[in-house]
């Protein structure tokens, strides 16, 4: 179907990689206790799709730019149909903490330079294949809930015009794609707040997030898995997990064993 992105090679011929990269030790910062079984898992999450998975730990801000630039230039993208981009490490609104990092200003690695080292220009290899970003961070330092009053009516949203659809434009014939497309991204919370993790057990984002594709990989698109996800926070008010910047134009399904 027009509607899937594509699976063109068979399973033995597919180079599937995969980008993991997770700081846990800070020269400032807490310990990220526990995020060691979230790489164990992670990895052998990916490793059960099909990946080979690149693992890169406590790492520079610069560090993960560069780790991310060698990454989008390995020739295997080139026989590969996606790729996933994971990173777990303290985190600020901004972007993610390098291990150098003291506050939200120092040692940040902006969000934008996953997406600029990994879109349509920097990265023809993977033009038009579904990227996968997954991230385990905390994005500030407030609590995920609030108290809903029984009374009173809720405002009602303000109305919004579509916007006018562009008339009268030429094409030079020359071949354009979008910039950034085929994203799909996950945050283990919504903005300016907190995510939660166990020292023994790992995060509490990545538990859900294997044990929903481990059930449903087999039968629900991406987007749909991701859905999942964030409705088994339903009962955990503290957090929950965000699509954000996603550019699928099809459905992702990950066949696994295919």
């Amino acid at each position: 179907s027009s509607q899937i992105y594509p699976i063109h090679l068979p399973r033995e011929t597919r180079t599937r990689r995969a980008l993991l990269i997770c700081n846990i030790e800070f020269e400032h910062l807490s310990r990220r206790n526990g995020a060691e079984v979230d790489v164990e898992g992670m990895t052998k999450l990916l490793e059960g799709l099909g990946y080979v998975v690149d693992i890169h730990c406590n790492l520079t801000s610069q560090g993960m730019a560069t780790v991310m630039k060698d990454f989008a230039d390995r020739k295997e993208h080139c026989t590969s149909d996606s790729t996933f981009l994971v990173f777990m490490s303290h985190g600020v609104r901004a972007g993610l903490c390098g291990t150098k990092s003291r506050d939200g200003t120092t040692d940040i690695l902006s969000l934008d330079t996953i997406y600029e080292t990994f879109n349509n220009k920097s990265c023809r290899a993977l033009l038009g294949k579904p990227k996968v970003v997954i991230i385990q961070s905390c994005r500030g330092g407030k609590e995920g809930y609030t108290f809903v009053s029984d009374s009173g009516d809720p405002a009602m949203p303000a109305p919004s015009s579509a916007d006018p659809i562009s008339a009268g434009l030429e094409d030079d014939a020359i071949f354009k794609v979008h910039l950034e497309s085929d994203f799909a991204t996950l945050h283990s919370s919504t903005p300016d707040t907190v995510s939660w993790r166990c020292p023994v057990r790992g995060s509490l984002f990545i538990q859900h997030l294997i044990e929903q594709f481990q059930n449903h990989a087999c039968n629900s698109d991406l987007q749909e898995i991701f859905r999942k996800i964030q409705y088994s926070f339903g009962k955990f008010p503290r957090q929950l997990p965000s699509q954000e910047r996603t550019t699928m134009l099809r459905k992702f399904y990950l066949f696994p064993g295919h």
